[in-house]
């Protein structure tokens, strides 16, 4: 037990219970605990299997590369359509978990078996999104831009370009991406 994860097991409300109860089955698996990303994240040899979170309706695990998992009870939860490795299954109380038990450590194991035969999610490249053509006209406009851009990592890019094309109107669009270059030439991520 790592005493981070206790200090932010302390200081959990709402889900309390229910991350005592997913500790337990986790550790159980004989996984490493740590706290990444500020919530309770379990590994192997340094890989992340598995983490610990909560929100307003529910809390879950989140297997970081859930994508690769057979889920045959089909437990997995892919949180929005943009989300390409991690998959989440979500409890809203704590006997759920504890009639779960079984089964979540069977998914905790698959999640090991994964990771250690080095299996990795395909992710999409950028080039396979669709640039907004509001975005593409800035770039191919200023050089900076373009380079700053190519400079960022591959999610931030996504991130980006996602949210640039998910504005209905042209005028939104150019809004957005005004309002966001100077984060992108800073070399700044969407939400840093």
């Amino acid at each position: 037990m790592n005493p981070k994860v206790d200090a932010f097991m302390s200081r959990e409300k709402k889900w309390k219970q229910e991350f005592k109860e997913l500790r337990r089955i986790i550790l159980d698996c004989q996984l490493d605990e740590g706290l990444k990303w500020g919530q309770p994240c379990y590994s192997l040899d340094g890989k992340n299997i598995v983490l610990m979170h909560g929100f307003k309706e529910y809390c879950a695990l989140l297997f970081i590369k859930g994508a690769l998992l057979k889920d045959t009870k089909s437990l997995l939860i892919q949180q929005t359509e943009n989300v390409q490795a991690g998959r989440q299954i979500r409890f809203t109380d704590v006997q759920e978990i504890a009639k779960m038990e079984k089964a979540l450590k069977a998914y905790i194991q698959e999640a090991i078996k994964v990771e250690r035969a080095g299996l990795k999610v395909a992710l999409k490249k950028t080039s396979d999104y669709s640039m907004p053509e509001e975005f593409q006209g800035r770039l191919d406009e200023s050089p900076a831009l373009k380079a700053a851009f190519a400079a960022l990592t591959p999610g931030r890019q996504r991130a980006y370009i996602y949210y640039f094309s998910q504005a209905k109107q042209s005028k939104t669009r150019e809004s957005r991406v005004d309002k966001y270059i100077p984060k992108i030439l800073d070399g700044m991520g969407l939400d840093d």
